[in-house]
């Protein structure tokens, strides 16, 4: 009988976003020469250093602690690298979790193809990736995903605690009072959002992560070596907070902070929680948090719409 990954929180992973291949991966982005012999180049540098652990990246909190989360004969959650290198780096990547313990077993390596198209046959909850456009592929399929920006994993002060921070609107929410409040302004915002304070919002991209983080949360033993702490981390003030919690509450979900900030910078609020990873729809965030907060950008909403439409103007 198949094995099956039902009731298993699934996170597929490229490997760029779970370890720092960024040294590897110039050898596509500064080489002029076809993408046959780029192609294998990289593979010959990879399977070099086959036996060279690769350093941690961005992802690789998130998913160790997950991984923390089972227990034999209990899987709670599975990480699967999905991921435009191949079977040789694949060799590499498999080789460098054992290095560290990590127990992926699973793996798709499509050699320069379109990964994305597997996201659904794993049922994954999540898909992180340093490719912007793959992002982009696994959102229109429906599928939670975000954009990561490769870095050194660092020091990790929460070990025992994986701590996950959303935005609200165009990440865990619908654009909607987005769109309001482009095109009505902040008065305009206020009044359509106080007016429908007990009327939940659309859900967004990353609402079916939330909901499957939320079960797995309260479905661990006390003594897990690994707990959950969630965050919402908004721009909305009062009153207009009242419809994102009544939202989650319609939801069944419950976070532990709830940061209703008014308009003021991220980036002091995300330092203070410690996120494995921080996810918002704007740059205009992600930018002043990355160097110090692990940002997964969710290309998602009316702000995405109108900076692909400028930047298609500009060109």
């Amino acid at each position: 009988m198949a094995k099956s990954l039902e009731n298993v929180l699934v996170v597929a992973i490229s490997s760029r976003a779970l370890f720092d291949f960024e040294e590897e991966n110039q050898v596509f982005a500064d080489d002029q020469r076809p993408f046959e012999q780029r192609e294998a180049a990289y593979m010959a540098l990879q399977k070099e250093r086959l036996d060279v652990p690769a350093e941690p990246c961005v992802g690789f909190p998130l998913c160790q602690k997950l991984l923390m989360m089972n227990e034999p004969g209990d899987q709670r959650t599975e990480i699967v690298v999905l991921s435009r290198n191949d079977p040789m780096s694949g060799i590499r990547v498999f080789r460098s979790a054992m290095q560290y313990d990590l127990a992926i077993t699973r793996g798709v390596f499509v050699s320069g193809g379109d990964p994305y198209p597997y996201l659904k046959p794993l049922g994954a909850k999540l898909f992180l990736s340093a490719n912007p456009e793959d992002v982009k592929s696994a959102l229109a399929l429906g599928c939670p995903a975000a954009t990561v920006f490769p870095r050194a994993a660092g020091a990790d002060a929460n070990l025992h605690e994986l701590r996950i921070a959303f935005d609200g609107d165009s990440v865990l929410f619908s654009d909607q009072a987005e769109r309001v409040y482009q095109t009505e302004g902040l008065h305009g915002f206020m009044d359509h959002e106080v007016s429908r304070s007990s009327e939940p919002l659309p859900a967004g991209p990353l609402q079916p992560f939330l909901l499957a983080l939320h079960k797995l949360q309260f479905s661990l033993p006390k003594d897990a070596p690994c707990r959950i702490k969630t965050a919402l981390v908004t721009a909305r003030g009062a009153p207009a907070h009242e419809r994102a919690v009544q939202t989650l509450v319609q939801w069944g979900v419950r976070v532990d902070h709830a940061i209703f900030l008014d308009g003021l910078e991220k980036r002091p609020f995300l330092e203070a929680f410690q996120p494995d990873i921080f996810f918002d729809d704007q740059m205009v965030h992600i930018e002043p948090a990355k160097a110090t907060v692990h940002s997964g950008h969710v290309p998602n909403g009316v702000v995405n719409e109108t900076l692909e439409t400028e930047s298609l103007i500009l060109s």
